[in-house]
Order: structure tokens, then C-alpha cells, then sequence
């Protein structure tokens, strides 16, 4: 069942350690499973790992946090090959896609040998919820910052741009995150740039913010934009506390 919308919920956040397993899905991937509106079956939940290279331990590790949500997980691996036959329907069967993180430089580069960047547009217009962490919060938007090159941080570009809006994620957990999003927007390398702290999501409906949710107490998120004189400029979004919290 599509959401009435084309819905993104990009986070910094969703998983939550598990009281007999070694994750669970946080209030975040619950939140964006509810946005999908499914009812009288367990919602379907495409993963994609493309950005850690599709790690068999960590696929294994979402079937079991996915078993205790009572969620249908189906995994989506391009390495070495594509395991399945068509990759837009196999997507559009999904409630909701979850992006893990890792590096979103060579996230972008694969999806874009196998079609994906012209795949999740009609896929996100078609009401699929789009949603993810980190690596898969900066794919949804125009550019974002990345340690994707190497230990120091630095701006990546080429994002899917559903959103026509840059990335900020870690905001408040990696001392580099912060200071540097505000150099790039000074700078103009990058446009208005919604970046989260850990554990909050920004909620796209259409190409428009419409809120941030939080799974944890006292985290923000927050808007930067160039000012006047030249200066960056960040206001802090308040986001709603999800249930359970």
C-alpha cells in the first residue's frame, strides 16, 4: 500500500540495541513503516547495504531485528551481482526501502552503474517511503559531508536530489560534521543543507520538510542557510518525540 504521498524519512538514527538481539529497529524504521499506512499484513521492507558492500553479517543481523518487529525484511544485494531479476519491481513491492550507512560516495557510484538513481525516482513518486541512515539520509538529497575520501571530512555531490536540498548528518556526535557544513554553506559550495543529530529523522513529503521526529530525548535538527553577509546561519528545527522514547 503507497504512502498518499512520495515520502522520505532521512535520519541519523534507527536502530536501538536489542533486548535478545544485538539490534532492533528504533523508532525511526517504525515510524517510517507507519508513514507507508499498511495494515492487515506484516509491511515489507526492502534493505539495501550497497554503501558497507552488502556484508552478509549485517544483512543476517536486519532479518533478526526485522523477525522481532514483525516485519518482512527483503534484502536487495548488488554485489557481486544483483540478486534479483528486476530490480525496479522488486522495489516497488516494498512498503518502505531502508539505506544503511557507510560510504555514500561509492553508494552513489553503484547504484548509478545499475540504474538506480532513475529507479528510486519512479519508485518515491510510486509512494514507496524512502528512508535510511547516514549514508542513506545524503543519497535522497542534492550533496551532503562524507568521510567517503578519507579520515578528513569533505563535501560529496552528486546525490539522487529527490529533495533539492543538501545533507548534514552526525551533527552533533563527529566535532567535524558541524563546523564544516557551516564552511560549505559560507562558502556556497552547498545550497540550504537540513542536517540531523544522532538519532532524529527529517520527514520530505514531496520536496517540501513538512517536520523532525526524534528517538532520542534532547536531539535536534536543524536548517542552514547563507546570510546576508556571507555567513552561515543555522536555526534549530524542534522534532517530535516518537513514541516509546
Amino acid at each position: 500500500m503507497p504512502a498518499d504521498a512520495p515520502t522520505i524519512v532521512a535520519t541519523s538514527g534507527g536502530y536501538v540495541p536489542g533486548r535478545r538481539t544485538e539490534r532492533a529497529f528504533g523508532p525511526l524504521v517504525h515510524h517510517a513503516v507507519e508513514l507507508a499506512g499498511v495494515s492487515g499484513r506484516a509491511p515489507r521492507v526492502g534493505y539495501l547495504g550497497t554503501a558497507a558492500g552488502d556484508q552478509r553479517w549485517a544483512i543476517a543481523e536486519r532479518h533478526e531485528a526485522a523477525r522481532v518487529a514483525g516485519f518482512e525484511l527483503n534484502p536487495l544485494r548488488l554485489f557481486t551481482m544483483p540478486n534479483v531479476d528486476d530490480i525496479e519491481g522488486f522495489l516497488l513491492a516494498q512498503d518502505v526501502v531502508w539505506v544503511d550507512g557507510g560510504s555514500v560516495a561509492n553508494l552513489l557510484a553503484v547504484w548509478r552503474v545499475h540504474g538506480l538513481d532513475e529507479i528510486f525516482r519512479r519508485v518515491w513518486q510510486a509512494g514507496v517511503v524512502l528512508a535510511g541512515t547516514s549514508a542513506g539520509s545524503i543519497c535522497w538529497h542534492t550533496s551532503g559531508t562524507t568521510d567517503s575520501f578519507g579520515p578528513e571530512l569533505r563535501a560529496v555531490h552528486g546525490g539522487l536530489g529527490l529533495v533539492p536540498f543538501a545533507n548534514g548528518v552526525h551533527h552533533d556526535s563527529e566535532e567535524r560534521r558541524r563546523p564544516l557544513v557551516h564552511d560549505l554553506v559560507a562558502s556556497g559550495e552547498l545550497g540550504t543543507t537540513y542536517c540531523t543529530d544522532d538519532g532524529v529523522g527529517l520527514v520530505y513529503r514531496d520536496t517540501e520538510l513538512v517536520g523532525a521526529v526524534t528517538e532520542r530525548r534532547g536531539s535536534g535538527a536543524y536548517v542552514v542557510t547563507r546570510g546576508d553577509s556571507g555567513d552561515a546561519v543555522e536555526e534549530r528545527i524542534e522534532p517530535r518525540t516518537l513514541p516509546g522514547v
